[in-house]
This record gives structure tokens, sequence and C-alpha cells, in this order.
């Protein structure tokens, strides 16, 4: 395949059984962590677009665009296993829902002004910076008993909706911190936080595909910045993970969630840096 770009021809099953890989464990962690998954396969994906010789501006928007599409799927199934155990604040997703859409769709389109060494390095960044506040914030802290329907709270949100979109990761990541300071519970924050990030992978894979379309030397089987060869193999494999995922968050406790969710961020935030 013309894609693979100096790869043999023979490693094209090995590529397709990583992308199985981190598929499966971008399903498990979506559905532990309240994550989309996105973490898991923006470093892979890329690495795979990268070794087959895409460039660099190229690799990195098809790798976020992908992600997202996933996440749609992904935070689907996850927050219905979450929903079967009543862990889903619906009123959070309907208050603030409105402000994460519109800050996804924002971030779909800032994202064709950054470069691919841009989006790249600020996945990094953002990550790892993310990471250490995971690992020494109080586990108890917070900043108010519920979260205030108020304008800065809705702006936050709307912040981490383009925040995310501009990482090709669910809103989880951000989401799951700003309801535990304000007073949500960790595994129902988690569990919320799965929803989030079908509010904003369809704005923001919708427009990583408008905004995409015509650009030269796209991967084959690609619509604008989204891969559906890729995306045809992480979606199922991610969907079919997510329910032990989901089963694993509920039994475990609070400070095992949250290091787990801390060690991610960070590894995933080093590899796209010294990658």
């Amino acid at each position: 395949m013309e894609f693979l770009g100096t790869l043999p021809s023979g490693d094209l099953a090995l590529l397709i059984a990583i992308l199985a890989a981190a598929g499966l464990l971008a399903g498990l962690t979506g559905g532990m962590l309240g994550i989309g998954g996105g973490i898991v396969m923006v470093p892979v994906f890329y690495e795979i677009l990268h070794q087959a010789g895409v460039a660099q501006d190229v690799a990195m928007h098809v790798t976020i665009g992908t992600s997202l599409a996933v996440i749609v799927f992904n935070s689907a199934r996850s927050v219905t296993a979450h929903a079967k155990r009543g862990a889903v604040d619906v009123a959070i997703l309907r208050r603030f829902g409105p402000a994460v859409f519109v800050g996804a769709l924002l971030g779909a389109v800032l994202a064709t002004f950054i470069s691919g060494a841009g989006l790249k390095s600020f996945f990094g960044v953002v990550a790892v910076l993310f990471a250490v506040y995971i690992a020494f914030a109080p586990l108890h802290w917070v900043m108010a008993k519920s979260l205030p329907d108020t304008p800065p709270m809705h702006a936050a949100f709307g912040g981490l909706g383009l925040v995310s979109a501009l990482m090709g990761i669910g809103g989880g990541t951000f989401g799951v911190t700003l309801m535990t300071v304000s007073g949500v519970p960790i595994h129902r924050a988690v569990a919320t936080g799965a929803g989030l990030g079908i509010l904003i992978g369809v704005p923001a894979a919708l427009g990583f595909i408008l905004l995409g379309l015509g650009v030269p030397n796209l991967p084959p089987f690609s619509v604008g910045y989204v891969s559906w060869g890729a995306f045809l193999i992480l979606a199922p494999t991610s969907i079919l993970a997510a329910p032990l995922g989901a089963r694993i968050a509920h039994a475990l406790p609070a400070r095992a969630l949250r290091i787990v969710f801390g060690i991610f961020l960070a590894a995933s935030g080093m590899r796209m840096l010294l990658g």
C-alpha cells in the first residue's frame, strides 16, 4: 500500500494488530477513567502514520480527527455502561453540554490554523502539566459543594471542549477534574465525563472532516482529516473493551482511580514531546 511509505508490505498485519491493541486499551481506559480514549489513540496512531512516511502536518491532523470520530462511539458505549449503574449525572450534561459543543467546534476550526508540530507539542505539554496536577492536588480538594450554574463555569466547560478538540481527546480528561473540584464524587464524575466525549467528538470530528476536504497527501480511505481505514479498526475494538473499563472503575477506590488517570496522562504527554 502506498500509504505505508518505506515499510515492507508484510508489516501491514502488524500495524493492524497495533491499532487493534490501541483500540482495546482506549476502550478500557475510556470506560475506566471517563475519557474518550484519545489519550491512548493519538500517540499510537500518530507514530504509525509518522513511520509510514506521512508528512507531520497531515499526520497529526489526521490522527486527531480520526481519534475524535472514534471517541463518539467509544464514549457512547462507555456512558451506556455507566448509566446502567445510575452513575451518569444527566443534569450536568444538559446544563453545560451546549458550551462544550460550541467549544469543540471552535477547537476543530482553530486546529486548521496550527501546524502539525504545534498540535503535537500542545498535546504533550497540556497532558504533562495536567498529570502533575493530578499527582499533587489533594484528593478531596473542592472549590464548591456543587457545580455553580454561572457564566465562568459555562466558559470553563467551553474551554475544555476547545482544548479537547485540539488534542483529539474526550472531555473526561479535563471534565473529571473540573467536576470533582466542584463537589462531584469521582465515580459520578468519571461516568458523566464519558458523556462529554460525545458532545466533543460529534462537532469536532465533523469539523475535521469538512475542513480537511481537498487537502493533498492524505492517507487512503480518508475523508478530510478522518482516516476511515483506521476508524474501522479502532472503533469496534474500543467499543468492545469499554464495558470492562466501566466495571473496573466502579470496583477501584478513588485514590487508585486518580493515580491511574495521572499515569496515563504523563506517559502519553512525554511520548509526544520526546517522539
